[in-house]
Parts: structure tokens; C-alpha cells; sequence
């Protein structure tokens, strides 16, 4: 069972999901997902995370080890999506005035199901209700420790859905392939089983230090090898067993004059 929720309605509508073929069915009809209006399908916080993929982390090489830090990071290194980034399956995403490309930003997100405060790993994932396909967009930057507000953060640069699938329906959510197509070519291929923290070590290493509330996102990282994409470029991530998100890139100039924003 899947959660889908539409544009014209408030609550979560729940619907079947055939998700490789990207039927939904609902009351006896089936519709292409294409078909049905989509909204964003999580309104908490969304929480990003930082080189939690072994390949991204090894990728720094010895900076990790150079000053301020001398380290790899011992805890989670985590930001904020604010809602001014909220976008949604379909919808554009807009490349700034002044940049030439973004990074795709292919993640994995953990849905909150109740109130997890200091949360004990091993009953960590009955706090997690279900899973949703996230694309944490960026422009391109080399700042790892410190929160990259202006290039994370711009308007639109968070798609998430189409739905929310339940926790129920994936059988280890630490064994679950992604992909990414730039323009219908594969570009990026990656498991969970490479997390440098397991659904429930990073949840109770979050709790840990921070509440986090029924409907909040945890959005699990991006691998590494991040696909860039131009102006009238389209985006699609494949997550085995919990959905399919795409999106076209826009210049926002263009998305102005069309008054889509």
C-alpha cells in the first residue's frame, strides 16, 4: 500500500502502487501516474545528511584530515531543506540566474512516524512509517562542514514524492538499488547497502542530540559521483520498490515569464 496525496485534496490518499510501471489504482480504477496531480507528499521538516555513502566520504581523500578538522566526521553532519525548497514530482526545477548547471542529488528518504527522541537502534526503524524519493539539488560548491544555505536551499531545489511508500512494503531498506537518468541515460548507480549509517544507526545517532516529529524527513545522503544537469535537462531517480521522480530543469527567468512562479 502506498500513500499518494493529490493537489486538490488535503489528507493523504491512500492507493495501490504498481510502482515499475507507474500505475496507481484507487477505488477500482487504475490511472498512470502521470495522469494524477501531485503534491509534495510530506509537509514536517526536511533534514539533509551529509557523506553518509562510503564513496562520497572516501572521495575527499585526506582533506578530511586536514585543518579545522583532522578527522572524518563522528556524528552526523546534518542540514535543513527549508519549505521555500518543497517541489514536487512533474514540477520544474529552476536553475538560477547566473549558473550554468546544478547538481542532482539523489537520496533516499526516511519518513517519521512518531515522536523519536534518544531512540535505541535497535527498535529505530518502528519510528519510521514509510519511504519516499527525494532530489537534493545544489549548485555545484566544494563547502562540506559548513551548511551551503545558498546553494542548497534556493526555491524548488528539494523535489520529493510522488507518494510515501510503507515502511511495510520494502523488506531491508539497507539492501535498495537507485538510479539516476539524465535524458533517459543512466548516469548514477548506488545502494544503501554503502550508507556509512544504516536507517537505524542514523536515526537513533540523530535522536540522539534532536527530536524528530511524526511527518518530519530524513533524507539519508547522496552517493557519490552526483550527475550535473543544464537548462532543458530532465531528471529522473529510480528507487527499487519505493517510487520514481522526475522533474525538468528550467531557467528561472523562463519559469517567471511563464508565470509558473
Amino acid at each position: 500500500m502506498v500513500k499518494a496525496k493529490r493537489q486538490d485534496k488535503l489528507q493523504l490518499d491512500e492507493s495501490n502502487v504498481k510502482v515499475p510501471e507507474e500505475v496507481v489504482e484507487r477505488k477500482g480504477d487504475s490511472f498512470q501516474v502521470n495522469e494524477l496531480p501531485s503534491d509534495v507528499p510530506v509537509s514536517g521538516t526536511v533534514y539533509g545528511t551529509l557523506l553518509n555513502y562510503q564513496g562520497a566520504l572516501e572521495a575527499l581523500g585526506e582533506a578530511v584530515h586536514e585543518a579545522p578538522y583532522k578527522a572524518p566526521p563522528q556524528a552526523p553532519i546534518l542540514y535543513i531543506k527549508p519549505l521555500n525548497t518543497m517541489n514536487s514530482h512533474k514540477r520544474p526545477i529552476p536553475l538560477p540566474s547566473g549558473e550554468e548547471e546544478l547538481e542532482v542529488g539523489a537520496s533516499l528518504a526516511l519518513i517519521i512516524g512518531r515522536t523519536a527522541t534518544r531512540v535505541r537502534e535497535e527498535e529505530a526503524l518502528e519510528y519510521i512509517a514509510g519511504y519516499t524519493v527525494a532530489n537534493d539539488v545544489s549548485i555545484p560548491h566544494d563547502s562540506v562542514y559548513r551548511p551551503a544555505i545558498k546553494q542548497k536551499a534556493r526555491d524548488g531545489f528539494c523535489p520529493i514524492g510522488p507518494w510515501i511508500t510503507d515502511k511495510e512494503a520494502v523488506s531491508d531498506i539497507n539492501q535498495v538499488s537507485i538510479r539516476v537518468y539524465i535524458n533517459g541515460q543512466l548516469r548514477q548507480e548506488n545502494t544503501t547497502a554503502h550508507w556509512i549509517r544504516p536507517a537505524a544507526q542514523l536515526l537513533a545517532d540523530v535522536t540522539e542530540f534532536m527530536t524528530l516529529h511524526k511527518g518530519d524527513v530524513l533524507l539519508t545522503g547522496v552517493p557519490e559521483g552526483a550527475p550535473r544537469v543544464k537548462a532543458g535537462d530532465t531528471v529522473r531517480i529510480e528507487i527499487d520498490g519505493i517510487g520514481i521522480l522526475e522533474n525538468h530543469v528550467m531557467c528561472e527567468e523562463e519559469l517567471t515569464k511563464e508565470g509558473i512562479r
